[in-house]
């Protein structure tokens, strides 16, 4: 485990680094990722959304499914293959962690398959995880951490879990106005509203802490969003945060499982190049204005004028989101496949793929830099040297 002043990041018993490797899909955090991370003691996470791209043989059996639960027999093939991997590379050290959205329809047997794959932690965003408790109590085990951006939504989960006989293991806080992704906001405009800034988040959720009378067992909180300096990351940890998440910063290294393209896309990508957009999913959303993108923004407003409810219209026949604009008509938000956008960047395709990525400069960056030396840079302040 690294050197540094900052005290440890306790879950389960397990003392980690203060660092957490956000969860990105499709394919874009896996198991060389996930694997790198955790084997230097801190938590790695891996995407749980449709990771048979990277299996060549359950992409050519997809070939021949029509129906929903054939692919997601194929995902949670791919799936166990990847927690499995990840943990032989992490060799016992830090943890491995599966991040599943719970806006994906599957994302029950998502977590149920990462928890009977050896997964230490299930993180969740994209809707509020009432029921995880439920799902997972057969695995009591199993770190179960819900990705939030306000102290509202925290006091919700703490009092719904709480009459579960559960506590969260640990909170994600995100911020809307810098991560990338689906974003934790329900509208565009609401993107940066103060009441997302982390000190008074952190501040807030300490007092709910308290109105619970949570006493000494208080869950550890981490800031995710926006994180690319040691100075930030030793503000946050002493102020009332435990550990601090990154994204992009992550995607970036060397380890990372995305393709070479993906990787200079997102570090070369300036100010100018990053915009926010209606997803999907019904979720304000943040991307690098490629070609594909910029085309599809130009073009937004006729084909949410043409949208309808129509199966059909799902181009992979998935139904992979709970809701979809484009296959339920939703004229408010987006009107494409997204599974189809982000497996086209991942695999570096930088004319057809949807490439996701927070709004901050990187640590490094465009330098393309090992996993090692993003987390001594976090944690230390110690830059490596730079070409």
């Amino acid at each position: 485990m690294l050197n540094h002043r900052f005290n440890p990041l306790q879950i389960k018993g397990k003392t980690l680094l203060p660092v957490v490797q956000g969860g990105m899909g499709v394919g874009v955090s896996a198991h060389k990722l996930a694997g790198a991370v955790a084997a230097l003691g801190a938590v790695g996470t891996v995407a749980s959304v449709d990771l048979r791209h990277h299996h060549p043989d359950l992409l050519a059996q997809s070939k021949d499914i029509k129906d929903q639960a054939g692919l997601d027999t194929l995902n949670y093939i791919a799936l166990d293959r990847e927690i499995k991997l990840a943990q032989h590379t992490a060799s016992g050290n830090g943890m491995v962690a599966v991040n599943v959205m719970k806006a994906v329809a599957s994302n029950v047997g998502y977590v149920r398959q990462a928890c009977e794959s050896g997964a230490d932690a299930i993180v969740m965003g994209a809707g509020l995880p009432l029921d995880l408790p439920e799902v997972t109590a057969s695995f009591p085990h199993i770190a179960l951490i819900p990705i939030l951006s306000d102290s509202r939504g925290i006091a919700v989960i703490l009092k719904k879990w709480i009459k579960k006989n559960r506590l969260p293991d640990a909170i994600v806080i995100e911020h809307p106005a810098h991560a990338g992704g689906h974003l934790g906001a329900t509208r565009l405009d609401d993107i940066n509203n103060p009441k997302f800034e982390f000190d008074r988040v952190l501040a807030e959720t300490h007092d709910v802490f308290r109105e619970l009378q949570l006493g000494e067992r208080q869950v550890p909180l981490i800031v995710a969003g926006g994180i690319n300096q040691h100075e930030q990351v030793a503000h946050y940890l002493a102020n009332g945060a435990s550990a601090v998440q990154l994204g992009t910063a992550f995607a970036v290294t060397q380890e990372g499982d995305a393709h070479e393209n993906f990787k200079q896309i997102l570090a070369n990508a300036g100010p100018d190049d990053i915009v926010e957009f209606m997803s999907v999913a019904g979720l304000p959303a943040r991307a690098v204005l490629t070609p594909w993108l910029k085309n599809y923004i130009n073009r937004e407003a006729r084909l949410q004028s043409n949208a309808k409810a129509d199966p059909a219209r799902c181009t992979q026949g998935m139904n992979c989101l709970s809701v979809c604009g484009l296959r339920d008509g939703l004229a408010k938000v987006g009107q494409f496949c997204i599974d189809l956008k982000l497996a086209a960047a991942m695999r570096g395709e930088v004319a057809r793929g949807l490439f996701f990525r927070g709004a901050d400069p990187l640590p490094f960056g465009a330098a393309i830099r090992p996993v090692r030396e993003l987390i001594d840079y976090l944690l230390t302040g110690t830059r490596p040297a730079l070409a």
